[in-house]
């Protein structure tokens, strides 16, 4: 798109006709200036609210326009950074949460540099229209994930064909321009509504590659950029799905591994295999029998799916797996659901767009026997989540929208970009930051050793956030002697702690016992401080973890 020369003013762009500059090119809207009002809430109460007009088609910049809903911190030092925009990931997921987030979590001296800006892209939550595609999709209680025949499979394909075919009867206007590449577009408008040359931006999950699109598109209007947790453009979409599968079956692995180590609480083994075991006799028991009425295979699936993501999920769902199996008690699992699994109207919308980009950016099988043979061998490897996420993107087999071509995001015109990754992640394996961080010139990459959440920074590991704070107040980041790929490295957090009370009382009284000398008693009472010292920063990181995590979504998106 070609835009005349304009003057830029206090947020407001006005933009030259086309005819007056000789170009011949259709006369794009004016963006009008942002009309900030203050919408604040009891955790962010200088939370302001904006909205934007965008074309639905940037090719046509005169025709039909669209909103977007944002959100801004505003800064309050004197010398300000410029604008920091912040997603959360998924395609899909809503990102106006995200600007009182980061502003309050950042250390205050580096958030009051910047106006920190939330935005709901295209097609997303409060941005309009927002896509919903077939409510209640994943009402309970779906078909078994795993076919059990050539029935199941049929009734499995049936419904994601309907799904596909409801999103091109209810919006097929919208539909080829729910991408990517339409929506780093957006960006660069939201950009030049907020009066600025350049944007900072930080991006979790999908949010990198979101990132990474906009900067091989605008790379001279780049200040920083940090990328949390990082896709990988070689594998969109269809094989970076068949990653993700391998790698939430070795999540699931961990998180067995975790109740078996705490065998004590839970009583469901010490043996690893046994607990794993334990859990897929479980899942068979939902097909016939559903928890509550509500959780199937399918469900059960989806509930534990999260713990692939955050560590801090796995208490709850490790209580819940052992009230069903050792007292046969479905609520505990039913309630998990409730929490982690279900699908609320945000999800369907979620969804609705997470579909409509992952199946418009890239090209995906049309022949259903390409997925159904590449399912069955995953599965035989990895049978937690294979199938489940199969029909999650079985859509795609079936879109009524011709893809496009991805384009190659490699970049060497950018200031160093900040690439932050976790060694386990499952949601975006580690050979995805290893991937970008090849393809951007001069990009740093900081790497959490051992760690397996998803979307690491602002979640409780002071190394990676101080990292991640000295970027955003200086520019500066590490550097590796002698060539290394890797910059820095950060010690992962702990595995969470069962709750306290779920723990046996015995344990308590052990705890309690006294030593019978003074010295005893000085190193006991030392030892006791650092315990609860870090005991409150295991605390304090839970909670981090908890707000972010919940922030980014864990609905099966990258």
């Amino acid at each position: 798109m070609l835009i005349a020369a304009g003057a830029l003013v206090a947020g407001t762009v006005t933009v030259l006709p086309a005819s007056a500059a000789g170009t011949g090119e259709p006369v794009p809207r004016p963006l009008p200036p942002l009309a900030w009002t203050d919408c604040g809430t009891k955790a962010y109460p200088k939370l302001q609210c904006a909205t934007l007009g965008v074309p639905l088609n940037h090719d046509d910049p005169a025709g039909r326009s669209i909103t977007l809903a944002l959100t801004r911190i505003p800064h309050t030092a004197k010398t300000s950074q410029g604008p920091l925009l912040v997603n959360p990931g998924g395609p899909g997921g809503s990102g106006r949460g995200m600007a009182g987030y980061v502003a309050a979590s950042l250390p205050p001296k580096v958030a009051a540099q910047y106006d920190v800006i939330g935005f709901d892209p295209r097609g997303v939550g409060r941005s309009e229209p927002a896509l919903d595609c077939r409510p209640g999709h994943f009402d309970p209680v779906r078909p078994d994930s795993v076919p059990r025949g050539a029935d199941g499979e049929r009734t499995a394909v049936e419904r994601a064909q309907a799904f596909a075919a409801a999103c091109g009867k209810k919006h097929a206007d919208v539909l080829p321009f729910i991408d990517t590449v339409s929506t780093a577009r957006d960006l660069d408008l939201v950009r030049k509504a907020l009066g600025a040359q350049r944007i900072n931006y930080l991006g979790y999950s999908y949010g990198t590659y979101l990132g990474a699109v906009y900067a091989r598109l605008y790379p001279e209007r780049v200040r920083r950029m940090a990328l949390d947790s990082v896709v990988n453009p070689n594998g969109v979409w269809y094989e970076d799905n068949i990653a993700q599968d391998y790698a939430f079956d070795t999540r699931h692995k961990d998180l067995m591994a975790w109740v078996a180590k705490h065998d004590a609480v839970y009583g469901l083994g010490t043996d690893p295999a046994a607990v794993e075991a334990a859990w897929y006799r479980m899942r068979e028991e939902l097909r016939d029998s559903p928890a509550g009425g509500k959780v199937g295979p399918g469900e059960l699936e989806d509930t534990f799916l999260p713990g692939g993501y955050y560590d801090g999920y796995w208490p709850k769902l490790a209580s819940a797996f052992s009230a069903y199996v050792n007292e046969g008690d479905p609520a505990p699992l039913t309630a998990a659901w409730e929490r982690y699994g279900e699908a609320d109207s945000a999800a369907d919308n979620g969804y609705s767009v997470y579909t409509a980009v992952q199946c418009r950016d890239a090209a995906w099988p049309r022949d259903w026997n390409v997925w159904r043979k590449d399912s069955w061998n995953v599965h035989a490897k990895a049978p937690f989540s294979t199938w489940n996420n199969a029909w999650y993107n079985a859509p795609c087999a079936f879109w009524p929208v011709e893809p496009l071509t991805p384009p190659d995001v490699g970049n060497d015109q950018l200031s160093p970009v900040l690439v932050l990754q976790a060694t386990d992640d499952a949601a975006t394996p580690y050979e995805g930051g290893l991937a970008l961080h090849r393809m951007l010139r001069g990009s740093s990459l900081v790497v959490e050793q051992g760690g397996g959440n998803h979307g690491v920074t602002l979640a409780g590991n002071d190394c990676l956030d101080e990292h991640l704070s000295a970027y955003l107040a200086t520019g500066t980041v590490p550097r590796a002697e002698g060539g290394a790929e890797v910059d820095a490295v950060c010690a992962a957090l702990p595995a969470p702690e069962p709750e306290p009370a779920a723990a046996p009382k015995k344990a308590g009284k052990k705890a309690g016992k006294a030593s019978g000398t003074e010295t005893a008693g000085d190193e006991a009472g030392t030892q006791a401080g650092t315990q609860v010292g870090m005991k409150a920063a295991a605390a304090r990181g839970l909670r981090a973890g908890t707000t972010l995590h919940g922030l980014l979504g864990h609905v099966r998106r990258p």
